[in-house]
């Protein structure tokens, strides 16, 4: 079996633990920092209606939601921000939940009930959030997700690759790391395309020092028992969303929540892989679009 190194805790951390006919136009986004739970977290909001929260994965920051934020904002009113830790957040500096930051944040803008897109990491903190805070979510749609408490296994390849990520990292530098990352399976469809490379690499760069500190995920407070272990009491209609080319043990969680989740249904997106909304941003939008609109 392979050796558990920092690499791998950090990532078993950060995985496991529009619309038809013409519309009103949508008031401009808006952007700033709330003060909460004792730290700053960066929002951006835009459109009206229903609200509806995106929440980014552990690797990037909310800009990966660019395919999506305006797009949604054209039928709800859409909230993406910088989880602590995150580009324009504020570190982490003392232990915290992610779940307690997002119920402050909503409440700082005035937000009752929404429904929660979270992706990888961001699809922990919906779930967990939605066992919480039942009634303060409307829909669920974990995306690439795993579940705090998941027993989350991975193949001696991948951990072998994403080892030598950190190796690089200290021989040659973020850079360098940063082009070992984009080689794992979970990034394949990026391969040939340049345009997603060029937005995914600034986020890579930005976000290394989060992603790559185990200080920072040790400081994450989750709440207990793990959600893994309460998934039957989830309620809220539920849409996980997955990859066909993700990882096997992001594709096992998906399956695992479809079943023992009452009101959810799955779908695979054909050709993607983790970062799937980045990936397949028409397919994913439709997918989304055509749940949200019917429950």
């Amino acid at each position: 079996m392979m050796k558990i190194t920092l690499g791998v805790l950090i990532l078993a951390a950060l995985f496991s633990c529009g619309g038809g006919g013409q519309q009103a136009k949508a008031p401009a986004p808006v952007s700033g920092w709330a003060a909460v739970n004792g730290t700053r977290l960066y929002y951006e909001v835009s459109g009206q209606g229903r609200p509806l929260v995106l929440i980014h994965g552990g690797l990037v920051d909310q800009r990966m939601w660019d395919d999506q934020f305006e797009t949604l904002a054209r039928d709800f009113r859409v909230v993406r921000y910088d989880i602590r830790g995150y580009e324009k957040s504020d570190k982490a500096t003392v232990p915290f939940s992610h779940i307690e930051d997002l119920r402050q944040l909503l409440l700082f803008l005035g937000v009752s009930r929404a429904s929660v897109v979270g992706l990888s990491l961001g699809g922990q903190i919906a779930i967990d959030f939605a066992l919480e805070h039942p009634d303060m979510v409307e829909a669920l749609i974990p995306v690439s997700s795993s579940m705090t408490g998941f027993p989350f296994n991975l193949s001696d390849d991948f951990v072998a690759q994403y080892n030598a990520v950190f190796a690089t990292a200290k021989e040659k530098g973020v850079d360098a790391a940063v082009e070992a990352l984009l080689k794992l399976s979970f990034f394949i469809p990026y391969q040939p395309n340049e345009e997603i490379r060029k937005r995914m690499i600034p986020m890579l760069k930005e976000n290394f020092a989060a992603w790559t500190s185990a200080a920072n995920t040790e400081l994450y407070l989750w709440p207990e028992p793990p959600a893994y272990q309460r998934l039957d009491q989830i309620k809220t209609p539920t849409l996980i969303i997955v990859g066909d080319k993700d990882v096997s043990a992001i594709l096992d969680a998906a399956e695992d929540m479809a079943k023992r989740i009452k009101a959810a249904r799955k779908v695979v997106i054909r050709d993607a892989a983790h970062h799937l909304s980045m990936e397949q941003p028409a397919e994913f939008n439709r997918v989304l679009l055509e749940f949200l609109k019917n429950i």
